[in-house]
């Protein structure tokens, strides 16, 4: 028996290798890189808009701006398990290249003329330098200071120091800050996530956030990989409640399959379904409680945050989906939910994929199995079993 060990073994004596160079190395291959150069430095990922709130409750049409920049730090060096944003990006955008991006997303909506609120996002920070110039934060700051738009940016724990927020306030002193916690637990983040922070780190962001009086918008992410459905719906409702009190605002991200990724990998090798629509809505009525004590809607006095879910590839084989002919009616009820916070967007949701979707949960609660026991939602059952 040969003794060449090309992946060293715990225990083996030789250092370990990551999961960034095992896992990750899509992004160093020939067609990413190809994807990479193809695109152009000087025009954004995309632009478009969609019903908002304001932060008084005014609702509002809001622009998002995904821009085409460097990625994210973290990515370079490690990167999170689900994230492909990689693939949108360029490693020479230039400040100068930015300017032209934030330019043509201005004259695609004429100033922004008719939108209450602009989302700034760059798959990364826009508080980090590394990633992005000075320069280019301080434009858009500005701009929409002098704009007038409420203005929300992403941003990952580390960049929110108290002088970076001192110098972001003196340009803009009422923006969003969004941070990516994705979970309120610390060995989801490490061995499920690998998010490279920790639960202090966004307590501490959260606290220098508040010494400015920025408003704060938390991402959790429902269903990270190695996770079943019942303990995804189970975590997720624990973590609304640890962040409630500390957020203006939660959205809850529910997992979709990106390119490139370990969760790519997962779900290509059927160890990994995305979530089921029906475990959204169980979710958002088992959370209300949290979010509306006294079962208010959004605006009224009760309210403690707001609770955002919009499903990315809602519907969709590779995100959240239920049976195929339920899921547009659902997730039309969970997006109206997060402007309204009614729960009567659910009254009359009704589908025979729920009995299975009930059944599927309560044998996880019993047969506690880390990567769950969801089957294939889609498809003939029978051609199923009768495939090798």
């Amino acid at each position: 028996m040969s003794d060449a060990n090309s992946l060293p073994l715990l225990g083996s004596g030789e250092k370990g290798l990551r999961i960034h160079d095992l896992v990750k190395a899509p992004a160093n291959t020939p067609w990413a890189k190809a994807k990479q150069q193809s695109w152009d430095a000087s025009e954004p990922a995309t632009v478009y808009t969609t019903p908002e709130v304001l932060a008084d409750g005014t609702p509002c049409s809001a622009v998002t701006v995904i821009l085409r920049t460097k990625g994210c730090h973290w990515w370079w060096s490690s990167g999170c398990t689900f994230c492909g944003y990689f693939n949108d990006t360029r490693d020479d955008v230039t400040n100068e290249d930015l300017h032209a991006q934030w330019a043509a997303a201005k004259e695609k909506f004429d100033g922004f003329k008719d939108q209450g609120m602009v989302k700034v996002y760059t798959s990364g920070s826009l508080l980090e330098d590394r990633e992005i110039p000075v320069e280019f934060q301080e434009t858009v700051l500005r701009d929409c200071a002098e704009l007038g738009k409420e203005l929300i940016v992403e941003s990952r724990c580390e960049q929110l120091t108290e002088e970076k927020l001192a110098w972001a306030t003196s340009i803009n002193s009422t923006f969003t800050v969004a941070i990516g916690l994705e979970a309120y637990d610390d060995e989801v983040l490490r061995f499920h996530v690998n998010k490279g922070f920790t639960t202090k780190s966004w307590d501490r962001a959260v606290a220098n956030l508040k010494k400015f009086n920025l408003r704060i918008k938390t991402y959790l992410m429902f269903k990270p990989p190695f996770m079943s459905e019942a303990d995804a719906l189970d975590h997720c409702v624990s973590w609304i409640e640890s962040v409630a009190e500390h957020s203006d605002e939660i959205s809850v991200n529910p997992m979709n399959i990106q390119r490139g990724t370990v969760i790519d990998r997962l779900h290509r090798h059927n160890e990994y379904r995305p979530p089921w629509l029906w475990s959204l809505v169980d979710m958002i009525q088992r959370a209300h409680p949290i979010i509306h004590p006294d079962n208010g809607i959004n605006g009224d006095p009760d309210q403690v945050s707001r609770l955002i879910v919009h499903p990315t590839a809602g519907g969709k084989i590779r995100g959240s989906h239920n049976c195929g002919s339920c899921d547009a009616e659902v997730v039309a009820a969970i997006e109206r939910y997060a402007v309204s916070g009614s729960l009567l967007e659910f009254d009359g949701l009704e589908c025979s994929c729920r009995e299975v979707w009930e059944a599927e949960v309560n044998l996880e609660r019993r047969l506690p199995v880390p990567l769950g026991l969801s089957k294939p939602r889609r498809g003939s059952v029978i051609q199923r079993l009768r495939s090798p």
